[in-house]
């Protein structure tokens, strides 16, 4: 086996390991998996002493055809961004040209190879992945983790992304931890527990040099439950009438707290300064010999020998027999011994190459408050920051706060804390950072800075009903202090609002809508993002006629490029939630395309959860059922691999249009129960009007109407609501509530009233032709729509114009309108609406045969498989596919070729006529 790694990747020495025969039979087979070009994942889990490193070993020693990469997760290290991910990938580094731009990029960022803005974690997580199925593709990996449960947080999240995305790679990976942590949960598992007693008793007697009687034998064997490190240990050192009383292994500590003990007896045989060096190698996480070697200088400790007793072995690492022997080291001692060794390895660290480990070290020294540390470990920060370590940051800050006196500078370094634990997601330790602040010394900005930061974590937690009330009162307080900063946050608590929607706690839109009307202006050049603001606001307070001008100028100022980076990622999908309110297509094509492009370069995947949603929307209503497929398998990829709660806006609209009910219901009734339960309403009521949808083009009209009503009683100012209007009209209109129908009609018009865009104007004509019961109507309506992109209104539009004809015995005519709506219906995939035409044509006496829709070579292909294909006929590589999907480069070859055998193609330029694109 060759290696990769720090030294904990070094090949462990062969040891015997007694039984466990199901369990190296698991270990068996995943490595002959692995070794035949699959991809196995396991977290080894079992308490401390179980025989989960001897497991891990024996995996590595069982393998020697495989590449070995090899981390070990240290305690004291929890705190250090990306520290275990260094073990593990420094010998990978010199592969990082051969990963995309953007992987290559975020990787040289968190290791300090090269400057930048803090890279989206998922992005390094991706990055991890292409460098490891790059060594795979030459040579079989298996990658072992030990002591998960100790891993900094950044690597754990690398490290669960990983797992979770490796597809058919000839990669292991093998994690050993005390408990799963929520990063690695879910993953296939294997518990070890205690060895059976026979077992138990075989390896006891291998380490007593004396014979113990059968009683005292299975006594010990009962009160370590088959531990075999406790098996091992507990006994050394003890008589044989200690042993029969009992003595050492009875009392009220849990099994490990007692295998520290007997670790401690046997350290306690040893001169003080070899106890002392111990302790130096136990508070070094490291494990550098020369490190370790110059703090013992420091401390006038000899520590010129190789090996301790074995408890510590000095070669090309440090290495203890096991962590039970550095956590009992270092938890023994006093405080002033660990102070001592701390300043001791501060000084033996060099503070160029390595200042945050010197920084750390010279906290644990401290004795009491101290700026200067407390200054380094805000630097640290720093660094960390700019590595995407948010968490580390936040623990930097943390102890920057108890090291700091001064009140202004201690309620500063919270609230930094506070800012950096918000984005890590670590919302417990924000608290208790806002609440040490808020004990502080604190001016109005400052109390601003906590009510924003409160705000901003509940909106990150939950998009529910709570952020919206959260952000007002933030921005209100903000309005003295920070004009600029106010408007901003007066946008996020609009934006809050309308993901509430109907559900805001006391807090919605006409309330955030007032207060930014009344907020002052900043004495500043004037933003798209404050035009954005300002048409919202106008809606409540003047009506459209003010409004939608503004929201048009803004939509399209973000769509055309005149907008930052910085505003597009943050509010890029209001900018196209303006242009629908403006009945604007092309701006809310160009919005949410500029934003997706955006997001991508930027590894925003949080961002990017949102656009791939709004995109597919808009694509879905222009027909192209492919593209909006391919961004609903894009949308689902993202959430799977960062967890976010955004409701599923796009794939709502796409199988509403597509009317599949066996598809649509299960996600329609699915969305409407999560998204209330978590405060969501506008989700809620995109689900409604998807089901309006659906039911309107089954010919369920009675059905649809509530639906439709409920979705179109819901933030009535918004466009789910005119949407929504329309489908009542036409469930109202087709079941007979003819007065509901106009009363709908009168409100659709308010919304479309004083609009020149092609789309409001066309949906209020095939409205008022449905009430009306116009020709004229339907005429102009369908004038209207032949213009846009906006295929499936235009078929729709067709077809209740054929059915009317119809109605009015005028065979002919309706026969061409009905004929019409079946050839674009059925194009386009609109199954529901094209079985509906197809009716009605019969009805005229048409004979009618069901055209085949499902019948294009693209149909076999599995959603991902589909998306991967469109990618690939559109000429990205697959490294840029698989950046998009998440997936690595030979994962997508795995399905590409998958993709060829179904479509019975042998080359990617093949695609282009598999595939062809919408017209």
């Amino acid at each position: 086996m060759e290696h990769g790694g720090g030294a904990e990747a070094a090949r462990p020495q062969p040891t015997a390991l007694l039984g466990r025969r199901s369990e190296r039979a698991v270990l068996d087979q995943l490595l002959a998996d692995v070794g035949n070009g699959g991809s196995q994942v396991l977290v080894v889990r079992g308490e401390a002493g179980v025989g989960k490193t001897a497991l891990l070993n024996y995996a590595t020693d069982s393998a020697p055809d495989l590449r070995l990469l090899r981390a070990v997760g240290v305690q004291s290290e929890m705190e250090l961004v990306f520290a275990a991910l260094h073990q593990l990938c420094m010998p990978l580094l010199d592969r990082m040209k051969r990963i995309p731009e953007p992987q290559r990029r975020a990787l040289a960022t968190v290791f300090g190879l090269a400057p930048g803005p803090a890279p989206d974690r998922f992005m390094v997580g991706l990055a991890v992945l292409s460098l490891i199925s790059d060594l795979a593709a030459e040579q079989p990996v298996l990658v072992v983790v030990d002591d998960a449960q100790w891993l900094d947080s950044a690597t754990a999240q690398t490290l669960g992304f990983v797992a979770r995305r490796i597809g058919n790679e000839a990669v292991g990976l093998l994690f050993g931890a005390r408990e799963v942590g929520v990063e690695l949960n879910g993953l296939p598992d294997l518990a070890v527990d205690g060895l059976p007693d026979d077992e138990a008793r075989a390896l006891l007697g291998s380490a007593v040099e004396f014979l113990l009687d059968a009683p005292i034998r299975d006594r010990i064997v009962a009160e370590t439950g088959g531990n075999p490190l406790a098996l091992l240990q507990l006994p050394r050192g003890l008589t044989a009438t200690q042993l029969a009383a009992g003595f050492g292994l009875l009392g009220g500590q849990g099994l490990p707290g007692r295998i520290e003990q007997s670790f401690l007896r046997q350290a306690d045989e040893l001169p003080p300064p070899t106890r002392r060096l111990l302790l130096v190698a136990a508070a070094e996480p490291v494990g550098d010999p020369v490190l370790v070697r110059r703090a013992a200088d420091q401390l006038g400790i000899d520590a010129a020998f190789a090996e301790i007793d074995g408890l510590l072995s000095l070669g090309e690492r440090v290495t203890f027999r096991h962590p039970l022997v550095r956590s009992a080291l270092y938890g023994s001692a006093s405080v002033t011994e660990r102070r001592a060794v701390h300043l001791a390895l501060a000084g033996a660290t060099d503070s160029v190459a390595d200042p945050d480990r010197r920084a750390w070290h010279l906290a644990a020294a401290a004795t009491g408050p101290d700026e200067a540390v407390a200054v380094e470990l805000e630097r640290s920060a720093d660094r960390a920051q700019a590595r995407g370590g948010f968490a580390a940051a936040a623990a930097f800050l943390q102890r920057a706060v108890a090291l700091t006196r001064d009140p202004v500078r201690r309620t500063e370094r919270a609230l930094a804390g506070a800012q950096a634990s918000v984005q890590a997601g670590a919302f417990r330790t924000a608290w208790e950072l806002l609440a040490t602040a808020e004990a502080g010394q604190l001016d109005d900005l400052g109390r601003a800075r906590i009510d924003l930061l409160r705000a901003e974590a509940a909106f990150a937690q939950q998009r529910g009903r709570d952020a919206p009330g959260l952000l007002l009162r933030a921005a209100r307080t903000l309005e003295p202090l920070d004009a600029r900063l106010a408007r901003d946050t007066y946008l996020d608590a609009w934006s809050a609002a309308l993901f509430a929607g109907q559900l805001a706690a006391g807090t919605g839109l006409r309330e955030v809508s007032q207060a930014a009307m009344a907020a002052p202006r900043p004495d500043a050049p004037e933003r798209s993002s404050d035009v954005l603001l300002d048409g919202f606001a106008l809606l409540f307070a003047t009506g459209r006629d003010e409004a939608v001008p503004l929201l048009k100028r803004a939509a399209r100022a973000f769509g055309d490029g005149e907008v930052s980076a910085e505003e597009i990622l943050r509010w890029g999908w209001l900018a196209t939630a303006a242009a629908a309110t403006a009945w604007d297509i092309e701006a809310c094509l160009a919005a949410s395309v500029r934003q997706v492009e955006t997001a991508r370069g930027a590894g925003a995947l949080a961002v990017l959860a949102v656009g791939v949603n709004v995109l597919g929307q808009v694509f879905a209503m222009a027909g192209d059922f492919a593209e909006a497929t391919s961004l609903r398998a894009e949308a689902d990829a993202v959430r799977e691999a960062t967890g976010t709660h955004i409701g599923p806006y796009g794939a709502l609209v796409l199988s509403a249009l597509q009317g599949r009910p066996d598809d649509a219901f299960p996600l329609i009734d699915d969305t409407i129960a999560r998204t209330t339960a978590e405060g969501q309403g506008t989700a809620a009521q995109y689900a409604r009007w998807a089901k309006s949808v659906v039911l309107n083009g089954l010919g369920h009209h009675a059905e649809a109407l509530p639906w439709a009503t409920l979705a179109a009683e819901d933030t009535p100012e918004l466009f789910v609501s005119s949407w929504a209007l329309s489908e009542q009209i036409e469930a109202a209109a087709h079941s007979g509530h003819l007065d509901e129908a106009a009363a709908a009609l009168a409100r659709l018009q308010e919304k479309t009233r004083g609009t020149d865009e092609p789309w409001g104007l066309g949906v209020e004509a095939r409205a008022r032709g449905l009430v009306h019961k116009s020709e004229e109507a339907y005429s102009e309506a369908i004038e209207h729509l032949n213009g846009t992109r906006l295929r499936p209104d235009l078929a729709r539009t067709h077809l209740l114009y054929g059915e009317w004809l119809r109605r009015q015995t005028r065979r002919g005519d309706a026969r061409t309108e009905l004929r019409t709506a079946y050839e674009m219906f059925s194009e386009i995939g609109m199954t529901a609406f094209a079985d509906r035409a197809r009716r009605e044509l019969q009805a005229t006496g048409e004979t009618v045969r069901r055209r085949a829709a499902a019948s294009t070579a693209g149909d076999e292909l599995t959603p991902q498989e589909r998306q991967i294909a469109l990618l690939v006929r559109d000429g990205l590589s697959n490294p840029e596919v698989g950046t998009r999907l998440f997936l690595s480069p030979r994962t997508v070859e795995w399905h590409l070729r998958k993709i060829f055998d179904k479509l019975s193609i042998s080359s990617r330029r093949q695609l282009r006529d598999a595939l062809p694109e919408a017209g």
